[in-house]
């Protein structure tokens, strides 16, 4: 997923519960003392990012953006999927979930309530790399947001009860978004066969073994161990005032005290000495190949003092073999030869650890998932024989400008980008790069990492080998009632 595409993470939602706050809450008096002048300590780039650290060491970011009277307010958790150990997966999301189960202030569900009250929604995600949070919401209500946010950090009451039925809302979504969706779980086992140290192996939501033994102990010492001010980014964007905001975060949030962080150990992947084959047999309609090349990120490429540029050589590399109708994959594959029904590639840069370049893809009726993938090889080697034509350059790159055009226009996704880059290590500030880069890259330096990193020995392959599906036992859904919907 790269970061200029977001989409999914626009979806969630907050829910609309409120009966005790059906009113709308009076706006609120951060401080009586009048809004004094940005300490010299607060950093502004030419991009309009106003940067601060409260003394506890809690990190705000601010993009004010006045052309609608909106806010948006995210919280950035250096923690995810990544950072957890075998028999705890999964226990970064289901956190997740029980941070919506109150606190000494509030009752279960009351936090989302008084933000549908306000006329804001909320909701959260959670990454490899990121657990984060978040609300849309009138400026005029941001304050409602930040005060509650904070209350939530240190005061989170976990339940026995609401966890016993909150796990099973897990273990639900787990089944309908991946065990009872052929691609999605040939994903998974996909990722667990190319990483053999990487704890990107391992599946955000958990392994269901793992989710069926997992007690409110593992969630209480997570939640001591990773939500503390000095392992946090506070992202606000829209119609703010950044002074404004730095007093309500020493407000809100000053008064915490730092937490001992201990930086997990990293857990690098082992150099691949060869192709990695899986074959995955599911009931299902179609078979399904993917294909990866071990690749680094922008954060492995700054750690090792690599040359940064092939990071955006890659980003290039995806446009050009899958970047609308006009690529080569959408060309050659699905329109010319008619070997597949879909093909595509992927690259994300910005993880902490190293990543994998994807192709994945169904073959068309009377075609097999041996053809499309050396229909796809043939078109590596291609592109790793001749460097991509000024025209194709042209395309992609016009596609990145038209992009950030658009994102501009969101708060949302300028907040995204900002807690992203700061959360995985690599900082906020190469927010201002990527355009600037991505209009560097030259044909050659295209194919110059074409060859350096796709290459077989590097590759995993998993593919679907599609069995009969019996229509005579249709799942039954085991969703607690009551439970929040998973995110």
């Amino acid at each position: 997923m790269r970061i200029k595409k977001y989409s999914a993470l626009s979806t969630f939602t907050g829910l609309c519960l409120g009966l005790s706050v059906c009113q709308a809450a009076p706006k609120m008096d951060a401080s009586a003392a009048p809004i004094q002048k940005l300490p010299k300590k607060v950093n502004v780039s030419d991009s309009g990012v106003y940067s601060f650290t409260l003394k506890n060491g809690l990190k705000i970011l601010v993009k004010p953006d006045h052309r609608s009277p909106v806010a948006v307010s995210q919280i950035w958790y250096k923690v995810g999927g990544s950072y957890e150990y075998d028999g705890i997966t999964g226990v970064s999301h289901a956190l997740e979930h029980m941070m919506f189960k109150g606190t000494k202030k509030l009752k279960p569900g009351e936090f989302s309530e008084i933000i549908a009250a306000n006329g804001g929604s909320e909701n959260a995600f959670t990454g490899k790399d990121y657990t984060a949070y978040f609300q849309r919401i009138s400026s005029d209500r941001l304050e409602l947001c930040l005060e509650h946010e904070a209350d939530r950090m240190r005061n989170l009451q976990l339940s026995d009860a609401e966890f016993k039925k909150e796990i099973e809302v897990i273990k639900e979504e787990r089944r309908s978004r991946t065990d009872d969706k052929p691609t999605a779980l040939t994903f998974e086992r996909f990722n667990a066969a190319a990483f053999i140290n990487s704890s990107y192996q391992q599946p955000i939501i958990g392994w269901m073994e793992d989710l069926d033994s997992m007690e409110l102990s593992d969630l209480n010492q997570w939640y001591k161990t990773w939500y503390a001010p000095n392992n946090a980014t506070l992202v606000v964007s829209g119609d703010v005032d950044p002074q404004q905001i730095k007093i309500w975060a020493q407000k809100y949030f000053g008064g915490f005290e730092r937490s001992k962080i201990t930086p997990p150990k990293p857990r690098r992947e082992v150099v691949q000495m060869g192709e990695r084959r899986i074959t995955v047999k599911l009931p299902a309609k179609v078979p399904f190949l993917i294909m990866g090349y071990k690749v680094p990120t922008l954060k492995t490429i700054i750690e090792k003092s690599e040359d940064e540029n092939e990071i955006y050589a890659l980003e290039v590399l995806a446009g050009v073999l899958d970047g609308g109708n006009s690529s080569r994959l959408s060309q050659r594959l699905i329109r010319e030869t008619e070997i597949a029904t879909s093909a595509g590639a992927g690259y994300n840069p910005y993880s902490r650890q190293q990543t994998l370049f994807t192709f994945s893809g169904m073959p068309r009726e009377g075609h097999t998932v041996a053809e499309l993938e050396l229909a796809i090889k043939k078109q590596i080697a291609i592109i790793q024989e001749t460097p991509p034509s000024k025209q194709e350059l042209n395309r992609v790159k016009a596609q990145v400008i038209a992009s950030s055009v658009y994102e501009k226009d969101s708060s949302f996704y300028q907040a995204m980008q900002l807690g992203t880059l700061e959360t995985v290590g690599v900082g906020w500030q190469k927010k201002d790069d990527y355009l600037k880069k991505i209009q560097q890259v030259t044909a050659q330096q295209v194919q110059a990492v074409a060859k350096k990193y796709l290459q077989d020995d590097s590759l995993t392959v998993a593919v679907l080998d599609p069995q009969p599906i019996d229509t005579s036992k249709p799942r039954k859904s085991h969703r607690a009632a009551g439970g929040r919907r998973g995110h």
